[in-house]
C-alpha cells in the first residue's frame, strides 16, 4: 500500500523544475517574488512544494530562509483564512526571533497588529449581524445578548455578575492591542502591518518563504480570503510566496465571489498575484512507467541505500528521454540484475501497463490516480490470498484497469458473460484478443467502440480462456456478482450447502445428489473445487470426500478433480491420498503424472509403487 500524501522524494524527475524555482527565489536577492505552481488535482503539486523547500534548504545557508507552510483547507470552517495566514506567519517569525535573538521587539509589535485584524473582523461581523437582525457572535455577541436581557428585566443577581465578568473578558482581550489615534484608518493599519513585517525581516536578515498548498480544495469564500491575505503581504522585501493550486479553479472562485465581472478582470486578478507561473508538466509513458516501478521498488524488501540509488538513476535517465533513452525493465536490469523474482513480476506488470495508464481517460497519467489504482490492486490481491481464491495478479490488474477505464456498460457485459459461462470464461474475448494482437480491424459496437478497448485487448494476459470468477469475487464491492448458485434449484442449493458445511458426510446424501441435473452437478463441483483451493495439505481432507462423491455420480467431474489435483504444488501432496483415491478410474493418469513430477516427495511415489505391486492400480 502507498499513502496518498506528498513526498520530498522525487519519483517523477520534478527536481529540475524545483531547482528552477529555487534559483528564481535566490536570484531576487531578497526582493519580493510570487510564484504559482499550477496543475490539475493529483498531478504532484504538493510534492513539488516539498521539493522546492528542499532545494532552497540545500542551496543556501541554513539560516537564510524561514519557511511557513500554510494549508488553507485545514482552517476552512474553523477560522478566518485571512487572519489565520497572517497569524501563522507572524507566530513563526516570533518563534524564529526568539531562537536567533534578533528582531524580538519588531515581531512583538507585529503580533499586536495581527491581533488588530482579528478584532476588526469580530466587530465588523457583529455589526453586520446586528444589521441583519441576527444574534452576533463571540464576546460582543455575549454582551449584546446579556444587555438585551437586562433591558427586558430578565436579569437576576447571578446574571448581573455574568455581565460584569463578560465585560472584563472583552476588556482583557483587547488590552494588548495597538490603540490607534482618532486619525487611524484600515488603510493606515494595513500599511503599518506591512511595514512591521518588512522591518522584522530586515532586522533578522532572512527571507520569508511562504508555501501555500491545497488552495484549490477550498470553497470560494476561503480561497478569496486566503488570496486577500496573500495580497496584504505580497511584494514586500525579503518575501517569497509559492502558491500551489489549479489556476482554473482559482479563477472560478474569483468569478463566483465577484459576480458579474468579465473574464478579463478574472484573469487580471490572478495575474497580479502571480509574477512567475509554472505548470507541473504532464506525465508521458516513460514517466508513468518509471513512477510505477519506483512505487513497487519503494515497497520492496531491498536495502534503503539501493532504493535511493535506483531512484536517482531513474531521474537521471528520465532527463535524457528526449534523446531516445528509455526507462524500462531492461534499463533497470543494468542497474541491478539480482532483484527478487516477486518484484520482477510486478515491475514487468508496470512495464506493460504504463502505456494504457498514460492514455486511458480514467487515469491519464495522474500520479494520485495511479497510486490509488495500485492500492486497489493490492487490496484485492490481499483479499484473494486471505480467502484462498488464488487470483493471478496480472489477470486481476487487467480486469481492474477495464473496470476503471471502460464504459460501465461494457464492464457489466463482461460480468454477465463470465457468470453465464459454466467455467467462468468470457469466451467472446478470445477472437477479439487474437485479432487485436495481430493488428486486424475489429468492428466493435456500443458499448465496446472505444479506442481504449483495442489497446486493452492487446495487453497480456489473454482473458478469453481465463476463469474470471475469482477475480469478480474479490472485485464485488464495485459490481454485483451473480454467482452460479443463482441458477441452482432449491434442492441443489440445499445439497451444496450440506456438502460445504459437512463434506465428510457426502456419502450419506449420494442418492439425493444423483437426482440432480448434470448441469447443476457441474456448478456444485465448481464450488467444491473453489473451497478445495483453500487446503494446504492433500492427504485425506474432508472436502476430498465430497468431490469424490460428485465424481462417482458424474464421471466427467472425475477428470476435473484429477486436473485440479495435478495443479496442486508437489509439496502439498501426502502419501495417504494414494490409497484414498487409488480405486477411482481417473486416478491412473494422475498417478502417472505424479510419478514423473520431480516436486512430488519420495514417500508419495513409494506409496504409488506399492499400490502397483499389489495389483490395485495400473498406470500403464
Amino acid at each position: 500500500m502507498w499513502t496518498d500524501l506528498e513526498t520530498d522524494k522525487d519519483f517523477l524527475n520534478f527536481g529540475g523544475v524545483a531547482r528552477t524555482v529555487a534559483e528564481i527565489i535566490m536570484q531576487t536577492q531578497s526582493g519580493p517574488i510570487s510564484i504559482g505552481v499550477s496543475g490539475a488535482w493529483g498531478v504532484g503539486k504538493s510534492s513539488m512544494i516539498k521539493l522546492i523547500r528542499c532545494e532552497l534548504a540545500n542551496c543556501a545557508a541554513e539560516d537564510k530562509f524561514i519557511f511557513v507552510e500554510f494549508n488553507a483547507w485545514l482552517y476552512q470552517g474553523y477560522d478566518d483564512a485571512r487572519a489565520a495566514l497572517i497569524d501563522v506567519v507572524a507566530s513563526t517569525l516570533a518563534r524564529e526571533a526568539q531562537k536567533r535573538k534578533k528582531g524580538i521587539e519588531k515581531t512583538k509589535d507585529l503580533l499586536k497588529r495581527v491581533d488588530w485584524f482579528r478584532v476588526a473582523k469580530l466587530t465588523a461581523g457583529s455589526a453586520a449581524a446586528l444589521a441583519l437582525g441576527l444574534p452576533p457572535v463571540g464576546l460582543i455577541g455575549e454582551i449584546f445578548n446579556l444587555g438585551k436581557m437586562t433591558v427586558e428585566s430578565k436579569v437576576n443577581q447571578n446574571e448581573a455578575d455574568k455581565i460584569e465578568e463578560t465585560v472584563d473578558k472583552v476588556s482583557e482581550s483587547v488590552s494588548g492591542l495597538i490603540k490607534s489615534n482618532s486619525t487611524s484608518s484600515p488603510p493606515k493599519e494595513i500599511q503599518a502591518l506591512r511595514t512591521s513585517f518588512e522591518e522584522a525581516l530586515a532586522e533578522m536578515g532572512v527571507t520569508l518563504v511562504v508555501l501555500i498548498d491545497d488552495l484549490d480544495r477550498c470553497l470560494p469564500e476561503t480561497t478569496i480570503s486566503t488570496l486577500e491575505a496573500i495580497r496584504l503581504l505580497l511584494f514586500l522585501k525579503h518575501t517569497a510566496f509559492v502558491i500551489a493550486a489549479d489556476d482554473q479553479i482559482i479563477k472560478n472562485a474569483v468569478r463566483q465571489h465577484y459576480q458579474g465581472v468579465d473574464d478579463d478582470l478574472v484573469t487580471n486578478y490572478f495575474d497580479k498575484l502571480i509574477q512567475v507561473p509554472i505548470h507541473v508538466p504532464p506525465l508521458g509513458t516513460q514517466e508513468v512507467r518509471a513512477y510505477m516501478m519506483l512505487l513497487f521498488i519503494e515497497n520492496s524488501s531491498i536495502a534503503a541505500e539501493e532504493k535511493e540509488r535506483i531512484r536517482i538513476k531513474f531521474c537521471e535517465q528520465l532527463g535524457k528521454t528526449w534523446q531516445g533513452k528509455r526507462v524500462d525493465l531492461p534499463f533497470l536490469r543494468t542497474l541491478n540484475d539480482k532483484l527478487p523474482d516477486e518484484l520482477i513480476a510486478r515491475l514487468d506488470a508496470a512495464d506493460r501497463l504504463a502505456p494504457l495508464m498514460t492514455s486511458a481517460t480514467g487515469i491519464m497519467g495522474n500520479p494520485r490516480l495511479i497510486k490509488r489504482f495500485l492500492n486497489a490492486l493490492s487490496i484485492r490481491m490481499a483479499m484473494s490470498n486471505a480467502q484462498g481464491v488464488g487470483v493471478d495478479e496480472s489477470v486481476l490488474a487487467k480486469v481492474l484497469l477495464f473496470e476503471r477505464c471502460s464504459n460501465p456498460k461494457a464492464y457489466a457485459a463482461l460480468i454477465k458473460a463470465v457468470t453465464e459461462n459454466d467455467h467462468g470464461k468470457p469466451a467472446f474475448l478470445s477472437d477479439w484478443e487474437q485479432k487485436a494482437i495481430a493488428g486486424e480491424t475489429i468492428p466493435l459496437k456500443t458499448p465496446w467502440d472505444d479506442p481504449f478497448i483495442i489497446d486493452w485487448l492487446r495487453l497480456p494476459p489473454r482473458l478469453g480462456d481465463c476463469d474470471l470468477r475469482g477475480v469478480l469475487y474479490v472485485s464485488r464491492e464495485h459490481a454485483p456478482l451473480i454467482t452460479p448458485e443463482d441458477r441452482l434449484s432449491s434442492e441443489a442449493i440445499e445439497m451444496l450447502t450440506a456438502l460445504l458445511e459437512h463434506p465428510e458426510m457426502a456419502s450419506s446424501i449420494k442418492d439425493r445428489l444423483a437426482t440432480i441435473s448434470r448441469q447443476e452437478i457441474s456448478v456444485i463441483m465448481d464450488r467444491l473445487l473453489g473451497r478445495a483451493r483453500q487446503e494446504q495439505e492433500w492427504g485425506a481432507p474432508p472436502i476430498l470426500n465430497a468431490c469424490m462423491v460428485i465424481a462417482e455420480i458424474d464421471p466427467p467431474q472425475g477428470q476435473r478433480l484429477a486436473v485440479f489435483l495435478k495443479e496442486r504444488p508437489g509439496t502439498q501432496i501426502k502419501p495417504n491420498i494414494v490409497p484414498k483415491i487409488a480405486d477411482q478410474p481417473w486416478a491412473k493418469s494422475l498417478f502417472s503424472d505424479w510419478e514423473n513430477n520431480v516436486s512430488i516427495i519420495k514417500t508419495v511415489k513409494a506409496a504409488i509403487k506399492q499400490r502397483m505391486q499389489n495389483g490395485n492400480v495400473s498406470i500403464k
